[in-house]
């Protein structure tokens, strides 16, 4: 199991993670319980601005298939069936929304040894086919991932990407938007408590450069600190913590230096409780 590739969209996984994850510059209030026999129930509430939002999912999991049901705000019913092993190595999973009778798509994953390939195909006359892979090991993949528009006949997306992991490090360099973009990425655990990322994207027909820094210390076994800098004047710092187990409180904060009048900092909070 171990020698096995990570997807394609796991390229550059670890260090977006650190730089973008968990940040929230809104008010966001999350429940989530889930029961011995496999129910799960999850309530998340979200105000942006002077809107709120809010949806409420329910998830069922039995010995391979796992159904997840989830309403929002404006009663529309999302609904995701996933079945683990129906072919060896393979999950497959049948999404749909409703009233919505354009949104079904069907994705499948296929995991070998030395190979990982994803598929997708929306459900309606004028599909949109998604295909990635990537093959090699868990510490060195190489991968691509095109989309065909059925619609229109033409590529949507057409990308490239290496990634090399290791358990103190990673680094990854994508090729995107079709072959209009290249971005590197790297992360770094100097120990077990703190570690840096850094990303870098270059346009290579109209050369231009931006890059974002970031980094996570571990304050205490309950609570993460996280910093990122943007070479566009925006600042922002994490911190969250680990108040009762599973469950979590987090602040957020950033300030653009750019902005051309002087903007307020934005702040956020994030709540998720796990009783």
């Amino acid at each position: 199991m171990g020698s096995k590739p990570a997807p394609f969209s796991d390229i550059g996984k670890r260090a977006k993670d650190l730089l973008t994850k968990d940040y929230n510059y809104d008010h966001k209030f999350t429940l989530s319980i889930l029961s011995s026999t496999g129910m799960g129930f999850t309530a998340t509430g979200l105000k942006k601005d002077e809107f709120f939002f809010g949806d409420i999912s329910t998830l069922y999991k039995s010995e391979n298939t796992v159904v997840d049901v989830k309403v929002d705000t404006y009663s529309i019913v999302s609904t995701k069936v996933t079945v683990n092993d129906i072919f060896p190595s393979t999950k497959a999973a049948l999404s749909f929304k409703i009233p919505d009778h354009k949104s079904g798509k069907l994705d499948v994953q296929y995991l070998h040894h030395h190979a990982a390939i994803e598929s997708s195909i929306g459900l309606n006359p004028n599909p949109l086919l998604e295909l990635s892979a990537a093959i090699g090991s868990n510490n060195l993949s190489v991968g691509s991932e095109v989309g065909f528009d059925t619609a229109s006949s033409s590529f949507v997306k057409c990308n490239a990407g290496i990634g090399l992991n290791k358990p103190d490090f990673s680094a990854a360099l994508l090729l995107m938007d079709k072959g209009q973009t290249l971005k590197a990425s790297y992360v770094h655990s100097v120990n077990p408590l703190h570690s840096v990322a850094a990303e870098m994207t270059h346009g290579l027909s109209s050369s231009e450069s931006s890059f974002t820094i970031g980094s996570s210390h571990v304050v205490d076994p309950f609570t993460v600190v996280k910093t990122r800098f943007s070479d566009n004047g925006k600042a922002a710092m994490l911190c969250q913590h680990e108040w009762r187990p599973k469950s979590l409180i987090t602040f957020s904060a950033e300030y653009d230096s750019k902005a051309t009048h002087a903007a307020a900092p934005k702040f956020g909070l994030a709540l998720a409780l796990k009783p």
